[in-house]
């Protein structure tokens, strides 16, 4: 009967997982053209996503020092150092939604979007230390602006706009070498296409051709991130941790393609941006880029199921970017974030007492530099982990975890674009107790 139990709830989890992310994959296909909506994720490889799950982003995204998260040991992508503390098989899948408004002088427009979040498994391997793989977003592209000319009496629009997403694949090992020292590494690997599109329209002049330039960055290659944890126990009941994550000098590839078309203008929806021919295709040579340097320490501090606080502090060098031709020069990514969670009665029968409440802030000073401002981006975090019943004879605790970020990016002087945004990401966890030999069939 265990057997059977174990292997009716083992085969539930796959089939979320599987679901999940066949779902996901499609929603992942459509939303390279929606992933983003901010004008600042033009400039080097777009808006960033980092390594953070739904869990951590509500607790303003502190990851460093994140081992356990109310008395449960976590997936953590964002420090491996923490896959030694897994004590049962982690199944993580979830969805991302975006809702952004966009402000310049006294213009406004809104925008959303919603998309694939991540999809994570991590085994533990007892005295070895842990393992886990997924497939996360990595960056995003995708922004939209347009004018109005008049040469003579030709009325054109000239547009710019770009699509596309880069999504990270990785596999990571973490162990405890000796008592209460973890260390940790993920092997990654980038792939997707950032595509930069100009177009010159005559909306009024149905016998002139509009024209069409896309130039594609084909993304791929390997990275290597790292990371070290200490733990320690302050009493019976207190623990701390203090962590660092990094990143090597990594390097990847990208491919350039350009292609250049004219269209011929319709009044018919279905026929709208049609390629009449081909004027310029062609295909660049592979390229190199420096990924930028990253270096991120932090702390937790804890109280069992009860509460958790936490601090970090960001570092990320873009100088050595390498940067396409006319566009500016990235700097260096400063950033802290404060945040933690607290359940209000871990012994109550009362639902709401034993839910995780999450909060969290943290701003950014950005790589970017535009029209003598630097831009800069915060947002105050909230989430929820909503715990579901127990199953398996209490070897199995599923959860949703659900996180809002409420920010700002950019700002509306000297004529730049002010982006305030509602991030919403939700996931499902489900740590379970896998590979135990039963003495009972």
């Amino acid at each position: 009967m265990y057997k059977k139990i174990k292997a009716d709830t083992t085969k539930k989890a796959f089939t979320i997982i599987i679901g999940i992310g066949l779902a996901m994959c499609s929603l992942q296909a459509f939303a390279q053209k929606s992933t983003s909506h901010s004008p600042y994720s033009r400039f080097g490889l777009g808006q960033m996503r980092e390594d953070l799950l739904p869990q951590t982003r509500s607790m303003a995204g502190i990851s460093a020092g994140v081992r356990y998260q109310a008395g449960l040991p976590i997936l953590n992508i964002a420090n491996p150092a923490s896959y030694s503390a897994f004590s049962r098989t982690i199944l993580e899948a979830g969805l991302y939604g975006n809702i952004t408004q966009l402000a310049k002088g006294s213009a406004t427009d809104n925008t959303g979007d919603f998309a694939f979040s991540h999809i994570g498994i991590g085994i533990p391997l007892a005295k070895a230390g842990g393992i886990a793989f997924g497939l996360i977003p990595y960056s995003d592209v995708g922004y939209n602006s347009s004018e109005f000319s008049i040469y003579d009496t030709l009325t054109y629009k000239k547009s710019i706009s770009g699509e596309g997403g880069v999504n990270k694949a990785f596999v990571g090992y973490g162990l405890s070498p000796i008592k209460g020292l973890s260390v940790g590494a993920n092997v990654g690997f980038l792939f997707g296409n950032l595509s930069d599109i100009a177009q010159v329209e005559f909306p009024y002049s149905f016998d002139a051709y509009n024209t069409r330039k896309q130039e594609t960055r084909l993304i791929r290659g390997a990275t290597i991130d790292y990371g070290i944890q200490y733990f320690k126990s302050l009493g019976r009941k207190m623990n701390i941790t203090v962590g660092y994550s990094g990143s090597l000098n990594n390097t990847i590839n990208s491919k350039t393609t350009r292609l250049e078309t004219r269209i011929e203008p319709s009044l018919n929806d279905d026929f709208q941006n049609i390629a009449k021919d081909t004027s310029l295709f062609e295909v660049g040579v592979n390229r190199k880029i420096n990924l930028p340097l990253k270096h991120n320490i932090g702390f937790t501090l804890s109280k069992g199921y009860n509460w958790m606080i936490g601090a970090d502090f960001k570092y990320t060098d873009w100088s050595n970017f390498q940067t396409r031709e006319g566009e500016i020069k990235l700097g260096g990514n400063y950033g802290v974030a404060i945040g933690g969670q607290f359940k209000p009665d871990p012994t109550s029968i009362k639902y709401w007492n034993v839910v995780d409440y999450r909060l969290g802030f943290r701003y950014n000073q950005t790589q970017l530099r535009l029209n003598n401002n630097d831009i800069a981006d915060m947002a105050v975090t909230v989430g929820l982990g909503l715990p579901l019943s127990e199953s398996n004879f209490g070897r199995t605790f599923s959860r949703i975890n659900v996180s809002a970020e409420f920010g700002q990016q950019g700002t509306l002087n000297n004529n730049l674009v002010r982006e305030r945004y509602i991030n919403i990401n939700l996931g499902f966890t489900i740590n379970d107790t896998w590979f135990i030999r039963r003495s009972l069939d």
